[in-house]
């Protein structure tokens, strides 16, 4: 690269033009300097090549976000493999059988001692707990994590709990005769893995709560992200949650993870009486766009 010196005689003033030095062969073989002049870019060359970045920006980055929710999605299926294991392992333990709520115990308390990190209770795309949000009581949602619960709910053994997963309420192994504090018929719950039909009975899904009770009739939630609670604690609402995209992940009685479709919740055996052929409940305007499953 060199300069090439200019001179103003009239104002006395010198400048500077870079240039470009190249060696050619002239005629007879001599060898000479050519001189060419660098122009730079104009304005609309420059405008041409911003438009052209911005326009693949705006191609690349829904791309990009919707990449990174597909990984988050199978990033949650992979944590839920994990508690197959974790079910898997008390099973083993307890002749077969899941877990007992006579005992007082929530699933966070009594599968404790058969995994280590907490965050193994967090969907990737369900990561912070709601009481950061300002949500009291600590309410999950779609998005968000239930917990971290306080100390007022130390009696329950959920001090510092938080998760993003819940159980289904009907997997449980309650004692002959027990009577349940919420009027629940016990009778058609759920109590070990071996049972016809275990492909179909969700164990522990995606969730707002950290369980819930469905029932054959329950309503969809009226609006997106809006969870109401029943009676006997979260129904179907706490499940239907528009958490991967139209679906939500869960492990099923026979300790298999896939991604269940909104309205396919209320086509799962969640406890046995539960009645998969009745009519589907009326869909409010953000369902009615999914896919149906007959």
């Amino acid at each position: 690269m060199g300069y090439q010196t200019f001179t103003n005689v009239a104002k006395g003033s010198t400048w500077e033009i870079p240039l470009q030095i190249k060696w050619n062969m002239a005629v007879g073989g001599r060898r000479c300097k050519v001189a060419v002049y660098r122009a730079a870019f104009t304005l609309v060359e420059l405008l041409v090549v911003i438009a052209i970045i911005a326009l693949l920006m705006a191609i690349l980055v829904p791309a990009m976000g919707r990449v990174r929710r597909q990984s988050r999605c199978v990033a949650c299926r992979s944590r839920l493999n994990q508690w197959a294991k974790v079910f898997k392992m008390y099973t083993m333990n307890n002749d077969g059988y899941f877990q007992s709520g006579e005992t007082g115990k929530i699933w966070t308390e009594t599968l404790e001692p058969y995994y280590v990190n907490p965050d193994l209770r967090l969907c990737p795309m369900a990561a912070k707990p709601a009481s950061k949000a300002g949500r009291e009581p600590p309410r999950g949602g779609k998005f968000l994590a239930w917990g971290v619960f306080d100390a007022g709910y130390a009696v329950m053994g959920l001090e510092g709990v938080y998760g993003s997963y819940g159980m289904n309420g009907h997997v449980s192994n309650s004692a002959p005769g027990m009577v349940d504090p919420w009027g629940r018929d016990l009778k058609n719950n759920w109590r070990n893995a071996d049972v016809r039909g275990a492909y179909n009975i969700p164990l522990f899904l995606d969730c707002a709560w950290l369980g819930g009770l469905p029932g054959s009739h329950d309503s969809p939630p009226e609006f997106d992200d809006v969870c109401e609670f029943g009676p006997f604690g979260v129904n179907m609402q706490g499940f239907c949650i528009n958490r991967h995209n139209a679906f939500i992940n869960g492990l099923f009685v026979d300790f298999s993870a896939r991604k269940i479709g909104l309205k396919e919740l209320w086509k799962l055996k969640w406890h046995r009486a539960f009645d998969t052929h009745a009519d589907p409940p009326v869909w409010p305007d953000w369902l009615k766009g999914l896919r149906d499953y007959d």
